[in-house]
């Protein structure tokens, strides 16, 4: 790399959810192997569990930084505490929540002034972010944290407004001008988006819009063979410059993870199952599922047959209690569950896993992708509906659950007998077959995309090429 690249810094600002830390600091790191120093800028509560997951090799120590501005809890009616979205406790502080991650942007804009950085990485949850780099002559890169396939959805939906073309919100609309003949219903998309009010939420979908448009790119956590059409067409036809980096795990945290946590229990019990023969049940670390949901889960993995994996969480109350208590003691030897974090990454690399049950979080789609399992699509909200039609419809690997309801944080309603259903289809059958091959395809393509010439390592380099330009 040349003396442009070495002299580069990058801010990362990621929105206040360990969904977003983690490929943030996955990104940084990406960078900063290629010379860049990266600075990522969180608040005080959020800067160990960063730390800790930038971890300690050579390259994050001397060329990763963190900084915090502080969060102004009380000036936004907000407890003090609540920084991120793990720590709150009720759906009524989000607006609060909200309007404090907006009051962030003045003690952004001074460390912007005291540092200069050459180029801000702002998630698209932010977009004062991008509005401040502007204001100081930073070029600024949106991080959406979704794939090309719902980036180029959500732009389509926004332009055409198709949902308006529909009397019920069960009828079927086609997504216009995107590729792949995507139909969706009103149920399926997020009430925030199809909104005329000016509610917070809405307010802020419209300033992410207006942010893209101000930004001089996009950084998109995927690759080009995963989903090409859809890279092409935002590039293309939607006129967005825009950069395929990904899979960002790939590279760093496969690796540490392994360092860390060889012993973990779930790995020792998945090495006494043959190949292929679990199924990882997890949906990320935000949902909490209904207590009768929780029973229809377990009673539709018991009802199937296959060894099981199911991570509960933290979050649920006392249906997680009868989970971990009479259906563990029935299950032993067939099912584990796991409550509260899961080595996710090493878990789904495990010959064992035969198939993996998911909320269709991007970050939990491309793990799943990377390790070549299959999955069941089980979309709760946000853009997972949209990740459900790539898996299953477009790519092929995945078996729709019956989810047809946007419900944020508790998911729709979904029967036991549909469980039953769908985990015996993935795991069993020409059907499943067929989509465990295609996932192993993929899986190698990931890999052929992160190694050096790659396609995802050929657009980083052309990415850090270009904002060393910027700089001359």
């Amino acid at each position: 790399m040349s003396n442009e690249v070495h002299s580069l810094h990058v801010f990362f600002i990621p929105f206040l959810a360990y969904g977003h830390f983690i490929p943030t600091v996955d990104m940084a790191k990406l960078f900063a192997e290629k010379g860049v120093k990266a600075t990522i800028i969180t608040t005080p509560l959020n800067a160990p569990f960063i730390t800790k997951t930038i971890g300690k090799t050579k390259t994050s120590s001397t060329m990763i930084h963190v900084k915090t501005i502080e969060l102004p809890c009380a000036e936004a009616g907000l407890p003090n505490g609540c920084e991120n979205t793990n720590s709150i406790t009720t759906g009524t502080l989000f607006p609060a929540f909200f309007r404090a991650c907006g009051l962030l942007q003045y003690p952004f804009e001074q460390l912007l002034l005291e540092q200069s950085p050459n180029c801000v990485v702002a998630d698209v949850m932010f977009p004062w972010a991008t509005d401040s780099a502007v204001k100081f002559g930073v070029p600024s890169l949106l991080y959406d944290g979704t794939s090309f396939f719902s980036i180029c959805a959500n732009q389509c939906m926004g332009l055409y407004e198709p949902y308006k073309n529909v009397s019920t919100d069960s009828e079927p609309f086609l997504i216009p001008n995107h590729p792949g003949e995507i139909k969706m219903t009103r149920m399926q998309v997020s009430p925030h988006v199809m909104s005329d009010e000016s509610s917070g939420v809405t307010k802020l979908l419209e300033e992410v819009k207006e942010s893209e448009l101000k930004s001089y790119g996009m950084v998109v956590n995927s690759f080009y063979e995963l989903e090409k059409v859809y890279a092409d067409h935002l590039r293309n036809v939607l006129g967005r410059k825009a950069w395929h980096i990904g899979p960002m795990f790939l590279s760093n945290r496969v690796k540490e993870e392994k360092a860390c946590i060889d012993e973990h229990e779930c790995l020792k019990w998945l090495d006494t199952k043959k190949p292929n023969s679990v199924v990882y049940v997890c949906f990320g670390t935000t949902t909490k599922l209904k207590n009768s949901q929780l029973k229809d889960i377990a009673t539709g993995l018991e009802a199937s047959g296959e060894q099981f994996i199911w991570v509960v969480g933290k979050r649920q109350e006392d249906g997680a209690g009868w989970v971990a208590d009479e259906f563990e003691k029935k299950m032993e030897g067939k099912g584990l569950i796991i409550r509260g974090w899961a080595p996710q990454v090493l878990i789904l690399e495990h010959e064992a896993i035969g198939a993996f049950v998911t909320h269709c979080g991007w970050n939990s789609i491309l793990e799943g992708v990377v390790a070549g399992v299959p999955m069941v699509t089980w979309p709760i909200a946000y853009e997972q509906f949209f990740n459900e039609k790539l898996v299953s419809e477009i790519l092929k690997i995945g078996v729709p659950i019956g989810a047809k309801k946007w419900a944020a944080g508790v998911g729709d309603t979904v029967k036991w007998e549909a469980v039953e259903k769908a985990v015996k289809r993935i795991m069993s059958g020409e059907e499943a077959d067929e989509m465990r091959n295609k996932a192993k395809v993929l899986s190698h393509l990931a890999r052929e995309a992160v190694a050096e010439g790659g396609s995802s390592n050929s657009d980083l380099n052309a990415l850090i090429a270009e904002l060393g330009s910027l700089t001359n």
